[in-house]
């Protein structure tokens, strides 16, 4: 938590994460806001204490510019502290008379003016008390009330103090430079502030100064680097070095000018202090240089081998040190491991790499100055890492686990002293891997180590547990960025993530802020009762909200991050048809439709339609599939589903095309178990309607088995098709019911049929796939009737089918019945009589049955029968 002293704190700029994951829920996000901006929104009663000395209509007309100012940072009674203070009173005078100039409140401007110069004048540093205390007074009742302070407000005191650290220095380099003018003795130094006090000692403290401003700069640049790997997890990353190199110059300006005073006073000095001075001058400069070589793009965090990455390297001091050659310098990329990092780190950089524990190509580029821009960088383009060298890993860890990084390093000159120097700097950690099917887990490694690393540690030592909340700020951050929205996780779904991260239901949400969940609870340790990780479960559902539910998401019309149990609670209650949308639990990357229902007794029922994962939306979205069930009323608590959804639908398309095609539709259904049939007693699904036929009684007596054989050998066997069981008590969903308008309806199929899915009966003579007559027994037993979708299909594959016995002959004991399409009452016909029909009355022609693949065709992900899919390949989590 921000701190309310004077004194700024760096950790305060380093917990972004917290800080961000506050801000976004506050309505118009405060970071960029200033003090000011959230103090004048306060009722003013909150300040009257504070307006004694300073008005509150005199802070409001002063505003930012009063935060601009380095108030808290002047403490001291020093001239130079008195200089400061007389300037900052002069700076408000001018202020307060320009607003004057241009406000309808002049007068009351004026009287402001002459009270502020009557009362201070005399005491500058008065002045400065009575801001400071207003100032604190502010940021003790914003933190009051949220707890942090603007973002933006810490970035500019931490300018405030450097720059008042750089001028404080400025202060004594001229009082060193006008004690050594006057000198001893002389009859001004008498009259001088400088002449009681020793030029070692005033020497001495502004070698002091030098120094803690340089450590200024190192911080500073520390906070970079920790924003830069915050940014890896999606935290927004000013990645602007400019005003990092202005601050970095101008430190060195200040630093050379020092170093030629003190060799200007080094006989006053002596032989024993100045080479002291001189060192501590070198360790200055070393840290600095080193220190300002930064990578400023980093290569890919998870690393495939055989892939091309880029980054780019900047030597922040480059422009004003480095000494022109005729060649360029040449900055270097290898590969290093964990130990290897470790090593150069305790060794400050000075050691270099012996070996390099990857083959990279394209290895070398020059360090370049551009002269319009002012950079000096490096950029590596076309980078390739060839093959990796894995080292020893530790107990159970993984590949995936593994982290290495990527090591720059350059030799170079500076001027003006001509000193060589190694520069060494090492990217973020990287995890390389060697299949598509190790970046989950590869992810997993980089997004903790982002998050919970601390800003100066050893490479690349990272906590193995961190408090839930820290967590929860994280997920919360990488779901932001990932999906690309404003709307966060909310205090609901942490409560559900912590209880199946901890797989603690009997636990409230306050138990659980004061637990810290481990890296085997985030990535290694399988749910109970699942195939897989907490992580790999929160990625798939990152993965499948920014591919298809990122603007359901943002117009938070799902729930998402909930029990089925919750969901239950939730809904029993609820009128006949309210329904919300949920995560998942027992899937990777699936959402469903939760929905309440009344039964045939009337108690409430609430069902779960089988998951969508996202090819399953690409073919039809959320909001149509929404539209296209009946059974959906209202979206939880009492929204009309048009009125949530409606914006999500798309435009159906009707009447043709362009090509004189009639559109298609595609339509979603679903079966609830109330409206199933019964299963028959071999097991098979109920029969479906068949289509409609020609009656004729007369010919199917004398077609016996014999003369059929010629027409039914090509064909297989009649194979029911048999659904699945449902994981989960799912009810099944039709997903890809196709329909054509009923005027095109075949005559011998009923008006509102619907598309059917096709048997899976095969065939293994190619020339049953040519057009032939339409035969009465075309549907078989068991077999579901089918229409064939519009348009070409895809052509069947040359595979080897397997071999079918031959259609089974039927017993002539079988004869004796009558067939199942003549009621039991009917006579059947005699031969003779049959013949005589057959003369008078031959068979009407057929059109021909549309052909298609034996395949089904692959545009259709399902056909919605339970879990009996036509995918390529199972989705993840599925068993």
């Amino acid at each position: 938590m921000p701190h309310s002293s004077s004194v700024l704190v760096f950790p305060d700029l380093w917990s972004l994460p917290s800080v961000r994951a506050s801000n976004s829920a506050i309505p118009g996000d405060c970071s960029k806001m200033s003090l000011w901006n959230l103090v004048s929104h306060m009722p003013p009663e909150e300040f009257s204490s504070l307006s004694t000395e300073f008005p509150r209509s005199l802070r409001c007309l002063l505003a930012e510019w009063l935060e601009n100012q380095p108030w808290e940072f002047i403490n001291g009674s020093d001239a130079f502290c008195t200089s400061m203070a007389s300037r900052m009173l002069s700076d408000m005078l001018d202020k307060l008379h320009s607003a004057a100039g241009s406000d309808g409140q002049q007068c009351q401007i004026l009287q402001q003016i002459s009270n502020i110069e009557s009362t201070f004048c005399r005491d500058p540093l008065r002045l400065v008390a009575v801001v400071r205390a207003v100032l604190e007074g502010e940021k003790a009742a914003v933190l009051k009330r949220d707890h942090h302070l603007p973002l933006s407000f810490h970035r500019r005191q931490e300018e405030l103090k450097f720059s008042l650290g750089l001028q404080r220095l400025q202060h004594r380099i001229r009082e060193i430079q006008a004690l050594q003018e006057e000198g001893p003795g002389r009859d001004g130094a008498v009259q001088s502030p400088m002449a009681p006090r020793e030029l070692p000692t005033l020497i001495l403290e502004a070698v002091k100064e030098l120094e803690a401003a340089k450590q200024q700069v190192l911080k500073r640049i520390q906070i970079w680097k920790r924003q830069q790997q915050l940014a890896g997890n999606g935290a927004i990353f000013e990645e602007n070095l400019a005003p990092l190199q202005k601050r970095c110059e101008n430190l060195v300006e200040v630093y050379f000018q020092l170093q030629q005073q003190v060799m200007a006073a080094s006989t006053e000095l002596g032989p024993e202090l100045l080479p002291r001075l001189l060192e501590r001058f070198n360790e200055v400069l070393s840290s600095l240089v080193k220190s300002s070589f930064l990578v400023e793009k980093q290569p890919p965090q998870v690393l495939k081998t055989q892939t091309k990455f880029q980054a780019s390297v900047r030597f922040l001091l480059g422009p004003r040190l480095l000494k022109a050659l005729p060649k360029p310098y040449v900055v270097r990329a290898d590969m290093v491991t964990e130990k290897q990092a470790r090593e150069l780190e305790l060794s400050n950089y000075s050691n270099t790499l012996s070996e390099s524990t990857g083959e990279i190509l394209h290895n070398t580029v020059a360090l370049e100055t551009n002269p319009t821009s002012g950079n000096c960088c490096a950029n590596f383009k076309n980078v390739l890492l060839k093959k990796i060298k894995r080292c020893e890993r530790k107990g159970s860890e993984s590949v995936t686990e593994e982290k290495c990084a990527v090591l720059f390093s350059t030799n170079v000159t500076l001027t003006p002293s001509n000193i060589s120097i190694h520069l060494q700097v090492l990217s973020l950690p990287i995890v390389v891997i060697v299949h598509g099917n190790q970046d989950n887990n590869a992810k997993a490694t980089v997004l903790w180590d982002n998050a919970f690393s601390d800003i100066d540690r050893v490479p690349f030592v990272v906590a193995e547990r961190v408090p839930w909340d820290k967590m929860c700020d994280t997920l919360n951050l990488k779901f932001m960025a990932e999906v690309q929205t404003t709307k966060g996780l909310l205090k609901e779904h942490y409560f559900f993530l912590a209880q199946k991260i901890f797989n603690d239901h009997s636990a409230s949400p306050e138990d659980f802020q004061s637990r810290h969940v481990s890296w085997a609870q985030f990535n290694k340790e399988i749910l109970p009762g699942r195939g897989f990780t907490f992580w790999q479960w929160f990625d798939g559902v990152l993965d499948l909200t920014k591919r298809c539910l990122k603007s359901y998401w943002s117009d938070r019309l799902i729930m998402g991050f909930i029990s089925k149990q919750y969901v239950c609670k939730l809904l029993s209650m609820q009128p006949d048809g309210t329904f919300l949308l949920r995560f998942s639990d027992s899937e990777i990357g699936g959402v469903t439709i939760a929905y309440v229902m009344r039964g045939k007794d009337g108690s409430s029922q609430v069902e779960n339609i089988q998951p969508f994962s996202a090819k399953d939306l690409s073919i039809r979205s959320l909001g149509d599939r929404i539209r296209d069930l009946g059974q959906l009323r209202n979206l939880y608590p009492n929204i009309p589903k048009d009125q949530a959804f409606g914006s999500h639908y798309n435009k159906e398309q009707t009447g043709k095309d362009g090509r004189g095609y009639v559109s298609t539709a595609i339509k979603m259904t679903v079966e609830s178990e109330r409206d199933q049939h019964p299963p028959n007693t071999m097991g098979a699904p109920p029969e479906a309607p068949q289509a409609q036929m020609f009656n004729l009684p007369m010919l199917q007596h004398e077609l016996h088995p014999e003369n059929l054989q010629p027409l039914l050998g090509p064909m297989c066997s009649p194979t029911p098709f048999c659904p699945q069981p449902m994981p989960g008590g799912y009810p099944p969903v039709e997903s890809s019911i196709m329909t054509v308008p009923d005027r095109l309806t075949p005559p011998f199929h009923s008006p509102s049929q619907m598309l059917s899915p096709p048997s899976l009966s095969h065939c293994q003579d190619p020339a049953f796939r040519t057009p032939g007559p339409f035969m009465p027994n075309q549907f078989l037993p068991g077999e579901v009737p089918q229409l064939l979708p519009a348009g070409p299909s895809a052509d069947p594959q040359d595979v080897d089918m397997p071999e079918l016995p031959p259609f089974p002959l039927m017993e002539d004991a079988s004869l004796q019945s009558p067939p199942r399409w003549m009621s039991p009452s009917m006579d059947q016909p005699s031969a003779s009589e049959l013949e005589h029909l057959l003369e008078v009355s031959p068979l009407p022609p057929f059109a021909p049955l549309q052909q298609h693949s034996v395949y089904p065709n692959s545009s259709l992900s399902s056909w919605g029968l339970g879990d009996a899919r036509w995918d390529d390949s199972i989705r993840p989590g599925h068993a």
